[in-house]
């Protein structure tokens, strides 16, 4: 594994991004563990059934904060806690996973000379988007084997009153700050945390934040009220933010 991973972070895979994979391949190394099973020998029932275990076994226990019960939804976001199974997500990223290690090892010619994980199949069993005309739109096809189908669900919100009890709540000018551009630049939280002083551009309603994938710099539109404020003294709602509480970090 350990060349997998020097090969990721040689494609500029974030510290993140090879955790995530190698924890991914630590449940199928687990699983062709108990079964006896060589890396190098596994083979489609072995995927079969290790796609099947995920789907019914239990995550390892850890300490939760609060009294949330797992898969309870939240009255106020709609949005449910983590369950005692694996999501269908994690499951389908677990696939993903396993298949480009075994991709990459075919490529350096080592490993089974076919993939346990079967590739998404086009119709009639030909490679995807196979002879597509580029003047149509793409079909979308059916999942490949062993891949675990997402729910269709509703996009998280809050009403419009929850929001302004949060936005009250806030503690501080800076806390609204962040929430502010939080809501009007649609960027992660923990690319808000990192933002200072020098990347804040009140004249073009502009925030420079890292994104998460590349670390590369992007600068977001904020809305009028997160970017120019008119009291400095701190409120109860958004048009009342000062741009003096965002402190340099």
């Amino acid at each position: 594994m350990t060349v997998f991973f020097r090969d990721m972070r040689a494609r500029d895979a974030s510290p993140a991004s090879v955790r995530s994979y190698g924890l991914a391949l630590l449940r199928w190394y687990r699983f062709l563990w108990a079964v006896g099973v060589a890396w190098d020998r596994a083979g489609r029932s072995e995927a079969r059934d290790f796609m099947l275990w995920l789907a019914s076994t239990r995550k390892p226990p850890r300490t939760r904060t609060g009294l949330v019960a797992p898969g309870a939804v939240n009255a106020v976001t709609h949005k449910a806690s983590p369950g005692v199974f694996y999501a269908a997500r994690t499951r389908r990223h677990n696939r993903s996973v396993v298949r480009a290690f075994y991709e990459f090892h075919r490529y350096e010619g080592r490993g089974p000379l076919l993939n346990p994980m079967p590739e998404r199949a086009g119709r009639g069993g030909e490679r995807p988007d196979a002879h597509h005309n580029p003047m149509e739109p793409f079909v979308a096809g059916r999942r490949a084997d062993f891949q675990a189908k997402l729910a269709k669900r509703e996009p998280p919100n809050i009403s419009d009153a929850a929001f302004d009890a949060l936005f009250g709540a806030m503690p501080s000018n800076r806390d609204r700050a962040i929430l502010a551009f939080y809501i009007s630049t649609g960027a992660r939280a923990s690319e808000l945390l990192g933002v200072t002083c020098d990347r804040v551009d009140v004249g073009q309603q502009l925030i420079g934040v890292r994104r998460k994938g590349s670390g590369a710099l992007q600068w977001l539109p904020a809305s009028p009220d997160a970017s120019c404020g008119c009291s400095s003294t701190g409120g109860t709602s958004p048009s009342s933010l000062s741009l003096v509480s965002v402190r340099c970090g």
